[in-house]
């Protein structure tokens, strides 16, 4: 007899090196849809919890003291110093002339219209 393997010997031991490649790569595929399930179900609670929008902002001037203008929850340019506010701190800041935002009319919202 010759050391040499036959041909269907070496078939089934690719067979086998095969079979092990696959089992260990669908082990890391699911992994990896395991760990992308856990965020997403990460994801989906961190939105559940998270507190509804301010439904008025009111824009605070540099020194933090002056009011700039006044935007409803979901203006898309409230500026960087904002602070939520009241549907009635909203309506007292446009009273005592704080601008409101040209761009989501607050005061329209509001029904004071200037």
């Amino acid at each position: 007899m010759s050391d040499t393997p036959s041909h269907l010997e070496l078939l089934q031991f690719t067979r086998r090196v095969v079979a092990q490649q696959a089992r260990a790569s669908l082990r890391q595929l699911d992994r990896w849809i395991a760990d992308e399930e856990r965020r997403e179900a990460e994801r989906r609670q961190a939105e559940e919890r998270r507190p509804p929008p301010p439904e008025w902002l009111i824009e605070r001037g540099l020194d933090r003291s002056s009011l700039v203008a006044v935007h409803t929850g979901d203006c898309w340019d409230p500026g960087k110093r904002q602070m939520p506010a009241t549907r009635e701190q909203a309506r007292d800041a446009i009273r005592q002339q704080v601008p409101v935002c040209s761009k989501c009319r607050p005061d329209t919202r509001l029904g004071l219209l200037e």
